[in-house]
């Protein structure tokens, strides 16, 4: 016998527990993972709809007192059947619950009130409503008499008739009065659904640019083999300012004109100004937005719409990635490459890998893009998984922007101990002189994460893994370097090992410090900061970039979310104050995050008509992702950086699981970590490394023992995934201890 665990009542309050029905041997062939269902519910057996999302041959219950499931519903999949059928890949994928799965798929997940309009208008003639005012009159029917002089007054001002809330509110009168006279054929109440549109003051514009031959060939190659029913990922390498947003829209209009719907994803909050501002201008009312930021009833109202066809676009972040559109036709990700993609808490996921399955699932195609590509999507390109498109050259004839690498030993040992080195002040004067603009760009990856010398540029790294180790501090100074892959120690040493000089240390510097030294600096500049303090509220981002946008400020300082994706053309500088900084982070993809973070940071200058200019301030200035970030060269990049990758078989030669082991007591999450290594040892085709303390030992009173394993085979780490989650569930002893797990492929 075949059991189902079915969700009730899905649009609202209870996915948190699933309910076991015997599925009977009629629809067996139909009861699949995310089918539709009815289903006798509660003690009076209440026929509800409810979502299949799982099966099971094992009965939970006494399997006499067990329910049958009623009816399979056949009229087609909808938007919650493929979602939940996409939250149940990510469980089986990622190692989460599937109510995990489905808080992820389903992001708008408690009740809100929806937001209505309703207007009072008459059924029969105003002569015949002023002679029943009059018999109501009569009547002593004070509510009644109150209602009808409204009515007859409001009524013949307007054609929309009276406002409901009006006749509640300015006259005193209840709703079971209005009903009675809806029930007497007198009046009636017409109800329209109004939204919390977060897009209210953008405006519509016919104007479009003209496609240059590059973009002209990607859009035809893809309108043709889209026509011809092939549906694939597809990845364009464009260089920054190479026109890909225009291309963009240029194929989410030809999969809107199939009658179908696009989602547009967008790594961060901050780029929604400008790519809001320009899809509306195309779209008008087809494009809505979907992000963390919008309220409660924002959110539902947009999740309400796109479940009703009534848009036909979506931009956000990863979470707009499950709008509950039926008919998805197009899934575009901008600046694939972004961090942001991957979810911190589960599931952990990837976007990238999501929207390929959800594509997969509804025949959509789906397109990456980036002038970085992540090395992940650009070595898929050469295994024939997804097509490459490149882009070389900047759209409307813009020219890339000169770079030049200033060596920051060379400043110390001139005795310029400024943030700001020569070079960098000296085009920070020109461009006050001349009007335009600069940014400054502070990249704090990897903050205090290493120990280097600023004489020689050396960084201490682990031997065995290539990352920098991670300092410990032990009563206020740091004594102890850390790997945190394989554990491996050493002594803080008290000169530096290259070349013997005392100035070794950790490096530190702050946004609010730099905007301090740039006003100290360049007193007639007007500064504007963007970070995390500065972008708190709804519109925080928003009311930056567009002041700098309109020239209410000649520098912008901040970290990496004013590189991604802005587009301001009187920028003619970019000054990036540490460029090798996210370098010396104890992570494998250090090389990687500097070079894309490096190459955006740069593509941000010269976007108008003045030829822009960029300063990579650096200690290593002949590191490969810095010089091949300064060229502007991926292909050179991405050689060197694989060639390592196959070395140290890191992906995506190679795939890692991450598994962290969480316990309130430390001793306990040691113990925990062990028994997990224990119950892999010897596992073929794979290599463990640890477990040793995680990066942040501690967090949020939870202490913290991570381990990686690799394995060229991602099954591999799938089995070992289930083993682990098998452990968890049969072990009691650690019932109060929590285990996650995370892939990199």
């Amino acid at each position: 016998m075949l059991f189902a665990e079915v969700i009730v009542d899905i649009s609202v309050k209870s996915l948190d527990r699933p309910f076991q029905y015997k599925i009977p041997e009629e629809m067996e062939q139909e009861a699949v993972v995310g089918a539709p269902v009815v289903i006798p519910f509660g003690k009076g057996n209440r026929q509800m709809k409810g979502f299949i999302i799982g099966l099971s041959e094992t009965p939970l219950y006494d399997i006499n007192r067990t329910k049958s499931i009623l009816k399979v519903e056949k009229q087609g999949v909808v938007a919650e059947s493929h979602l939940l059928s996409l939250a149940y890949w990510m469980k089986e994928n990622y190692g989460a619950s599937m109510n995990d799965a489905i808080k992820a798929v389903m992001p708008v997940r408690r009740e809100i009130k929806e937001k209505v309009e309703r207007f009072i208008f008459p059924v029969v003639s105003w002569e015949a409503l002023a002679e029943q005012r009059k018999t109501f009159e009569r009547k002593h029917n004070a509510a009644r008499v109150r209602l009808l002089d409204g009515l007859l007054q409001k009524g013949s001002e307007s054609e929309n008739g009276m406002d409901y809330d009006y006749a509640v509110k300015a006259l005193k009168v209840s709703a079971s009065v209005v009903q009675g006279l809806v029930e007497k054929g007198l009046i009636q109440v017409s109800t329209k659904q109004l939204y919390r549109n977060p897009l209210t003051g953008q405006e519509a514009d016919d104007s479009r640019a003209v496609l240059n031959a590059e973009q002209q060939e990607i859009v035809n190659q893809f309108c043709e083999e889209y026509d011809r029913r092939i549906r694939k990922g597809y990845l364009i390498h464009g260089v920054t300012g190479s026109g890909k947003t225009e291309v963009y829209m240029h194929l989410i209009e030809h999969v809107l004109r199939e009658g179908k719907q696009a989602i547009m994803l967008i790594p961060e909050i901050a780029l929604t100004f400008q790519t809001v501002k320009r899809f509306y201008a195309r779209f008008g009312e087809k494009v809505s937005i979907m992000h963390s930021k919008l309220s409660a009833g924002e959110r539902y109202d947009q999740f309400l719409r796109a479940k009703r066809g009534e848009i036909q676009i979506m931009i956000g972040p990863r979470s707009a990635l499950f709008t509950p559109f039926a008919n998805l036709g197009l899934i575009v990700m901008d600046e694939e490459h972004e961090s942001s993609y991957q979810s911190d808490t589960m599931p952990k996921y990837h976007a990238r890998e999501v929207a390929m399955q959800r594509g997969r699932m509804l025949g959509a195609s789906v397109v990456l893009g980036s002038a970085t590509p992540s090395m992940e999507a650009y070595y898929r390109c050469g295994t024939g998984e997804y097509h490459l498109f490149t882009l070389k050259h900047r759209a409307g004839g813009a020219v890339p922007p000169k770079v030049e690498i200033v060596d920051l030993r060379e400043e110390l040992k001139a005795k310029n101990y400024s943030i700001f080195s020569r070079t960098l002040q000296g085009k920070i004067e020109e461009r006050l002189e001349k009007g335009e603009q600069t940014i400054l760009f502070l990249n704090r990856r990897g903050y205090a994460g290493f120990v280097s010398c600023r004489l020689c540029g050396e960084v201490i790294r682990c031997e065995s893994c290539s990352v920098s180790m991670k300092p410990h501090e032990y009563r206020g100074r740091v004594s102890l370097l850390k790997c945190h892959y394989c554990g491996a120690e050493r002594k803080m040493p008290e000169a530096c090992p290259t070349c013997g000089s005392k100035y070794i240390g950790t490096f530190g510097l702050g946004t609010q410090q730099v905007e301090e030294l740039v006003k100290k600096r360049f007193q007639t500049a007007r500064v504007l900061r963007m970070d995390a303090d500065t972008t708190t509220g709804k519109e925080g981002h928003d009311q930056i970039l567009r002041a700098f946008s309109e020239h209410r400020a000649d520098i912008l300082v901040g970290t990496q979310m004013i590189v991604k994706g802005h587009d301001f053309p009187n920028v003619t500088l970019v000054g990036i104050l540490a460029a090798d900084l996210s370098l010396n982070t104890n992570d494998y993809r250090a090389a990687e995050r500097t070079f894309q973070l490096l190459a955006q940071a740069a593509g941000r200058a010269g976007r108008g008509k003045i030829p822009g200019e960029v300063i990579f301030q650096t200690y290593q200035p002949k590191h490969y992702s810095i010089t091949s970030a300064a060229t502007a060269d991926y292909p050179l990049f991405y050689r060197q950086e694989l060639a390592i990758r196959q070395m140290l078989h890191y992906p995506p030669i190679s795939n890692i699981l991450e598994v962290l082991a969480f316990s309130k007591e430390q001793e306990k999450a040691v113990e925990l970590s062990l028994q997990l290594r224990e119950e892999i040892d010897g596992w073929e085709k794979a290599v463990v490394l640890g477990p040793n303390d995680a990066p942040v030992v501690k967090l949020r009173d939870w202490y913290r023992r991570v381990m990686y394993i690799k394995s060229p085979d991602y099954a591999v780490l799938c089995d070992i995934k289930n083993r682990l989650e098998l452990f968890m569930k049969k072990e009691e002893i650690y019932k109060d201890c929590m285990v996650s797990f995370s892939f990199n492929r």
